[in-house]
């Protein structure tokens, strides 16, 4: 018989930890390969992950809401030797076979800043990075966000782990206070002169009481960080995008003929929005502290809706070297598979832009929140046939157009209205500017 570690799995380049939410095995259970055999989750999504063996779990090394570092042994499992696999080989395993569930709809991945030597806590430009774990005890134990930031972490890149906000509750009434954060550190984000605090609700009257669900805590947490964070400004145009409809309108059955796909209006959207990111590459970017980091890669993530009332962005990754074929297969793929729960991790990260079509529930327009450490956010109102001025040979003319407004929020810290107005525009003229005779 041989030993084999079963070991937390890295599930994407930012994610340093995850909590154990429930073992599906107990000790003695036989496990077949590739069986489902704990949950885990991180602040990115939530996931099976299956026995890199078949064998018997021996030994379980940490319990139900736990918070383990990636690449550590969680569990023991025994199996005939010459089935083993090295530790090394089980880490690969487990991590290429992750199962996962989508969670928030800001999937954004979290770039650490190197601590402190006073070990202070880490902070990046979209925040400083709490375990679910965490939260949940902060809040149970009344702590504000910004005690929370002050609570000096012993994990890895010095975040807060459960033993040092336990510790903190335990020495929170001796008036001990852990270590500030060093001033390099506060620099590197925006800090608020007092704690936000939520408004009293009345409980009298004729009201029903519902919990939110993790991903919607995690939708919440992460739009006020981003509301906290980037001052908003959001502009508007709207746009003549008469000849795309009637190109899609006269394409689309020999366009599923083709290619097995539905042409709809998103992948146009993706393209446009491509090509104009490629004219302002300074839309394209992050922050970090002081620095701002422009992205090479064009990542368009497009907001989902998932039958639970919850949002998801899915990325299409290096959109601008996909014609309208690969993005329409792509947008019907990452959409059919957010819906059903079935995105990967790896396709939850590393958006640079995000769309958003609020067109779809019949809104006009919207300002929507920005995708932090995106800097920008476009929304697609719905297309409506409205009366509009057409400059003729023969003088102006009023027509039956198809109209739609087009909004774009964007980080007023590195985007300025010269260049987010720009942008909006240059996105409406590719929309404006369409091709009725293209070959798909």
């Amino acid at each position: 018989m041989a030993r084999v570690e079963l070991v937390m799995p890295k599930m994407g380049e930012s994610i340093m930890e995850a909590t154990i939410l429930k073992w599906r095995k107990k000790i003695g259970d036989s496990v077949e390969l590739d069986e489902p055999i704990l949950d885990i989750a991180t602040d990115k999504v939530d996931s099976e992950i299956p026995s890199p063996v078949a064998g018997v779990l021996v030994e379980i090394l940490f319990q139900e809401n736990d918070v383990v570092a990636i690449n550590k042994a969680i569990a023991i499992l025994e199996t005939d030797a010459s089935s083993a696999v090295s530790s090394a080989d089980t880490s690969m395993h487990a991590s290429a076979a992750v199962h996962s569930t989508p969670m928030q709809a800001a999937q954004v991945p979290y770039v650490p800043v190197a601590a402190s030597d006073q070990q202070g806590p880490i902070v990046s430009g979209e925040g400083r990075f709490y375990s679910p774990l965490v939260r949940t005890i902060a809040k149970e134990e009344g702590i504000t966000q910004a005690e929370l930031d002050a609570c000096s972490g012993s994990g890895q890149e010095g975040r807060v782990t459960k033993k040092d906000i336990l510790a903190y509750v335990s020495n929170r009434g001796t008036g001990q206070t852990p270590a500030a954060a060093s001033s390099s550190a506060v620099q590197q984000a925006p800090v608020s002169s007092a704690p936000i605090q939520s408004p009293m609700v009345s409980m009298g009257g004729n009201v029903e009481i519902v919990e939110m669900d993790r991903m919607r805590r995690l939708i919440s947490d992460h739009m006020v960080m981003s509301k906290h964070t980037s001052p908003h400004v959001t502009s508007f145009v709207e746009a003549d995008v008469t000849n795309m409809v009637n190109w899609r309108n006269r394409v689309k059955d020999p366009f599923k003929k083709q290619y097995g796909e539905n042409i709809t209006f998103t992948p146009i959207f993706v393209e446009a929005v491509a090509r104009a990111i490629r004219d302002f590459p300074m839309i394209n970017i992050s922050v970090d502290g002081t620095r701002i980091i422009v992205k090479k890669d064009i990542n368009i993530g497009m907001a989902a809706a998932l039958p639970s009332g919850n949002l998801i962005v899915p990325v299409i990754k290096n959109a601008d070297f996909l014609n309208l074929a690969g993005l329409a297969r792509q947008v019907n793929d990452l959409a059919n598979r957010a819906r059903n729960n079935q995105l990967k991790p790896d396709e939850i990260q590393g958006g640079t832009f995000t769309l958003t079509n609020v067109g779809t529930f019949g809104n006009v327009m919207g300002t929507p929140i920005i995708n932090q450490p995106q800097v920008a956010i476009m929304a697609m109102g719905a297309i409506r046939k409205k009366p509009a001025v057409l400059e003729t040979e023969y003088g102006d003319v009023i027509a039956v157009r198809q109209m739609m407004f087009l909004s774009l929020s964007y980080d007023h810290r590195v985007v300025d209205g010269s260049l987010g107005g720009s942008f909006l525009r240059r996105v409406a003229d590719y929309l404006e500017q369409f091709d009725p005779n293209r070959v798909f």
